[in-house]
């Protein structure tokens, strides 16, 4: 389909309609002839735009150079139609309005996609395990020298999965900065293998109440408690960094990464978004367009790929 056969059909609601899965349509593909305003309403579907112009069609969710780089794409969004669906109306969303409204919006969007069919479908494959043993020792250990804090993510053994008892310990140590005006900077790191390999999966399925686990999330945030005193945090990142792994440092003045670090995110493949503020953090980092390309397909990215994207700030050996 052309720009324009969309851009036209667009001017009405019923007509917009038909690009979704309700009709069966999971992805619009189209080849861009031309710039056109951004008509009344929008697809509900994701628009994959082939095209080589630097600047994307308003209407594009996706921009790709040839027909080929779109089949990946296209692949990720058949198996998972709802949760792309919700991605790309999200990062449209998320695109106009602030950090904190950016949180409600991807929290109400992930709780939603919790009790849908897709991540249903993804809890009941999955190979059930026992829950890991609890240890003595802090969720994320804090340590202040004169007038900077150290916070490390300290589950080692579960390579930093980030859980209910982390989020709790990292909220508190980043309370300290809103407190104490005398630290000025704190720094982010996490022990052991890599910096966080992303949500701890043995909580994944457990929220029953889809209206209370988005108020609890949106009452204790790490990644809004990080945007509001970003300037003064610095985030030193290694080898796995797995959805909240990287949504989190995002939020972050600035992102070190060493050369083995490389970066995630895989939760539309399981019927999600990402949770941990990735569509507030990572957005104005890399751009509505590419991230929309990277969470739908779920790539995994090498520090300086990441770095070229500005999704983090400088590499170290």
């Amino acid at each position: 389909m052309l720009l324009s056969e969309l851009s036209a059909r667009l001017y009405s609601a019923a007509s917009a309609e038909e690009f979704s899965v309700f009709f069966d349509t999971p992805f619009v593909l189209v080849e861009v002839d031309g710039a056109f305003p951004l008509p009344p309403h929008r697809p509900p579907c994701p628009v994959i735009a082939i095209t080589e112009d630097p600047i994307p069609p308003p209407l594009a969710d996706v921009v790709v150079p040839n027909r080929q780089q779109a089949e990946s794409i296209e692949l990720a969004i058949s198996n998972s139609p709802i949760a792309s669906a919700v991605l790309v109306q999200l990062l449209r969303y998320n695109e106009g309005i602030s950090i904190p409204q950016r949180l409600v919006a991807e929290s109400l969007a992930y709780s939603t996609l919790q009790h849908g069919s897709e991540f249903q479908r993804w809890i009941g494959g999955r190979e059930q395990r026992k829950p890991s043993p609890s240890t003595d020792e802090p969720a994320v250990t804090v340590e202040r020298v004169e007038d900077e804090l150290y916070l490390t993510l300290n589950r080692p053994e579960k390579r930093n999965a980030y859980n209910a008892e982390m989020r709790d310990a990292l909220c508190a140590g980043l309370s300290l900065l809103s407190f104490d005006s005398g630290i000025r900077r704190a720094i982010l790191r996490g022990a052991g293998s890599c910096f966080s390999a992303g949500g701890d999966l043995d909580e994944f399925g457990e929220a029953t109440d889809a209206g209370l686990a988005h108020v609890s999330r949106v009452a204790r945030s790490a990644g809004n408690l990080m945007a509001s005193v970003h300037d003064r945090i610095e985030v030193h990142v290694h080898g796995a960094c797995i959805g909240a792994g990287i949504e989190l440092p995002a939020f972050a003045h600035r992102v070190l990464a060493r050369r083995d670090a490389f970066f995630q995110l895989p939760e539309v493949s399981m019927g999600l978004v990402p949770g941990a503020g990735g569509t507030a953090s990572i957005l104005p980092r890399i751009g509505r367009h590419r991230m929309a390309a990277w969470a739908l397909t779920g790539a995994r990215i090498d520090a300086e790929t990441a770095m070229s994207w500005g999704l983090v700030d400088e590499l170290a050996d």
